[in-house]
């Protein structure tokens, strides 16, 4: 593959205005983040957050704890995603994916690399990387073999620190480029979810927006499934 940097892959700032989306591609799912702690009723509040509308995938992530106790957490959870026909996905660890049997990893620039996922997951994980504002980063992560990659994030957010801030367009040149699926992240809402989606998300992933909502997780899944049926 040829090296390109980024400043070498400029984009069009009107790319995502003109972008048209292959009806090819499946629709814009909804891609759940846990918040970075949990108590006891997270499982309640998942378990309503199914109840509000679909939910392609759900990403356990906890900082802070150790791979014991986030094991311990993971249980009801992942036994709630296997009834909802939700991927259950594990941060960071490949070693703890394995452990639980989870169907994948997403992995931070820091957290390895996707080949050494693979050999150890199996052909059938759901392998994610976080690839910021990078299209080099994302070219390099297809080549490595992962399932999708991950840029933000697009709005500010409190869930977790962030220094990059892609523009739309990066979604539109992806998937008019590449098959593989691009999930979008970071700040995003139902209120404003809808211009990333028309710019070629593949899937939105959330955090607060759903488990902070004042009127609770299934109120904002559904509030979720509206602007992805619009957009």
């Amino acid at each position: 593959m040829t090296d390109f940097t980024d400043e070498e892959l400029t984009l069009d700032p009107d790319f995502a205005a003109r972008f048209e989306r292959d009806m090819r591609r499946p629709p814009c799912q909804l891609y759940l983040i846990s918040p970075p702690d949990i108590d006891a009723g997270f499982e309640d509040a998942l378990k309503a957050a199914f109840d509000g509308g679909p939910v392609a995938a759900f990403q356990l992530r906890l900082k802070g704890l150790d791979e014991h106790a986030i094991a311990r957490a993971a249980e009801p959870l992942q036994k709630l995603c296997a009834d909802h026909d939700c991927a259950f996905i594990i941060n960071d660890s490949m070693a703890l994916a394995k452990r639980l049997g989870a169907d994948g990893v997403h992995l931070g620039q820091g957290d390895g690399d996707p080949r050494e996922a693979r050999a150890l997951l199996g052909p059938a994980a759901q392998i994610g990387v976080t690839c910021h504002d990078s299209r080099h980063l994302a070219m390099e992560a297809g080549e490595a073999g992962a399932d999708y990659v991950a840029f933000g994030a697009f709005y500010p957010t409190q869930t977790k620190e962030t220094q990059h801030r892609p523009d739309p367009s990066i979604l539109s040149w992806w998937t008019t480029l590449f098959g593989l699926p691009c999930v979008a992240i970071g700040g995003i809402t139902a209120e404003n979810a809808a211009p990333l989606v028309r710019a070629g998300a593949d899937f939105i992933a959330v955090s607060s927006a759903v488990w902070a909502h004042g009127q609770g997780a299934a109120k904002a899944v559904a509030e979720f499934a509206i602007t992805l049926s619009k957009s």
